[in-house]
Formats: structure tokens, sequence, C-alpha cells
């Protein structure tokens, strides 16, 4: 069940855009000065592409919005060219991304990978948000449970309960991202109850400091009727997150409803 001393997260992944720094710094000013004004009721992250963390993090000093990397490695130092390790993000930011479905379908990532790189992340003292959900043709066999279990559970296995608090669960159906379609609010609640029993499975009550969020096209117009579920902790969001103006609606949506859940 939902526990109201969980704030809810909202969390803008940005991808590979944009393709100037100084692009990145606007966007980045423009969320910040909605998330201030609702601080006290979201928290707010956001996730450009490596080159732009400091630049962000400097343009963020102050504000209270964090600050992630998309992506890590699970090796701490050696031959891994092109790889960026946690120990080297820990020093960058508060955050990072593992298992998001564009990493494991577009660079063939497993399910075991995502673990190891969640426990190394963890590790160096990073906060992680895990990714799962199923694809389409899982989805239509009727398969998202299953699915969703194994990958949580591959992850978990890993991770210990005394980091509960550092963790965040993202269920993000693969076939809602990036193309309009978001999943209905009662599919999405049926399936972050089954992350919140994964949870308690491995971590008994401590998996109560951990946030579960939906993720998949979702935007100012929607994302109020996930944040009000009783299994929704906020949102992982991509697209939408790219508008300051948009953003910034959805943080004073979340808040909104963080508040009337409040009460």
């Amino acid at each position: 069940m939902q526990s109201r001393a969980r704030r809810p997260l909202l969390a803008g992944n940005w991808k590979m855009n944009p393709l100037a720094a100084a692009d990145a710094v606007e966007l980045a000013r423009g969320v910040s000065r909605a998330a201030r004004e609702h601080a006290s009721q979201v928290e707010v992250a956001l996730f450009p592409p490596f080159p732009w963390l400091l630049p962000v993090r400097g343009a963020l000093e102050d504000t209270g919005v964090e600050v992630g990397a998309q992506d890590c490695f699970w090796e701490r130092a050696g031959a891994f060219t092109g790889e960026v390790s946690p120990a080297m993000l820990a020093g960058w930011c508060g955050w990072v991304i593992v298992g998001h479905s564009e990493r494991r379908t577009v660079f063939g990532e497993t399910d075991e990978q995502v673990g190891l790189k969640a426990a190394a992340a963890m590790g160096a003292g990073l906060r992680v948000i895990v990714c799962v959900g199923e694809r389409e043709d899982q989805f239509v066999a009727g398969q998202t449970e299953e699915v969703v279990s194994r990958q949580l559970d591959i992850a978990l296995q890993r991770l210990s309960a005394s980091g509960a608090d550092r963790l965040v669960v993202a269920y993000e159906p693969v076939w809602a991202i990036g193309t309009g379609r978001n999943a209905e609010p009662a599919l999405a609640d049926r399936t972050m109850r089954v992350v919140r029993r994964r949870l308690e499975r491995a971590f008994g009550t401590s998996a109560d400091a951990v946030r579960v969020l939906y993720g998949g096209s979702v935007n100012a117009a929607n994302v109020t009727a996930y944040v009000e579920l009783e299994a929704c902790d906020g949102s992982l969001v991509g697209g939408a997150s790219m508008k300051a103006d948009e953003f910034s609606r959805m943080i004073a949506a979340v808040a909104a409803a963080s508040g009337s859940r409040a009460t």
C-alpha cells in the first residue's frame, strides 16, 4: 500500500538530447522554477546526456533539483572503452537510471547485466532507478506480470534492504515509450502492485521506502491519472521532460495530486 511518507518523484529522462550545452542549461533552469515552487510536495530529478551533466548540475545549484545519469557500467574501472563507472558518476551526480527499455532493446542488455549495474551503482552510493516493462508481443500474450516479475527479481538479487531508500523502480511498458500510447491506469496500477509485492518479498518491511513510478508517453494531460493511483509514487518522463513548460505543468499536477492524497 502507498505510504504517505513517500514524496512523489518526477524524473525527466532527456535521452540523447539536446545537442548543445546551452540548450541543456536553459531547459534545466526553466524546469527549476516550478520545481522550487513545489519542492515540499514533489522531488524532481533531471537526467541529461553524459556531456551535459556538469553544466546542468551547475545550473541547478541551490535549486533542490537533483541530477542523474542515464546509464552506467558495472565495473569500477578498467579496459572498458566508452563506458562510465558508477564510481566516476558519484562525483558528478546523485542518480542513475539502469535497465531502460532502450538499453535492453537497442543495446541488447540482459536482465543479469541490469542487475550488475544496479548493484554497482548502489555500491557507489548513487540513488538508482531500475526500469522494468514488457514488449508489445508480451503484453498481447498476457505476460506482463511474468516479464516484470522476472526482470525485477533478477535486479533485486544483488541488492539489500539496507539500501531500499535509494532505490526506485519504474514500470515502463515498452510499447508505450515514445509511441503516444500510454497504458490504461488500471493496467499500470495492477502492474505496479506486482512490483510492490516483489519488493516486499525481497526486502520485507524495508520495501516501503522504495518508490514505484509509471513511465511511457506521460505528459501534463495524463500524469494525474497515474499519480493518483494508490500504487504510484510518481513518473519517469521522456519526451515531455524536454519541454520546460510542459514538464513544469507536470510538476504542478503531481504536487496537486500529492496534496489531495495526503488529506
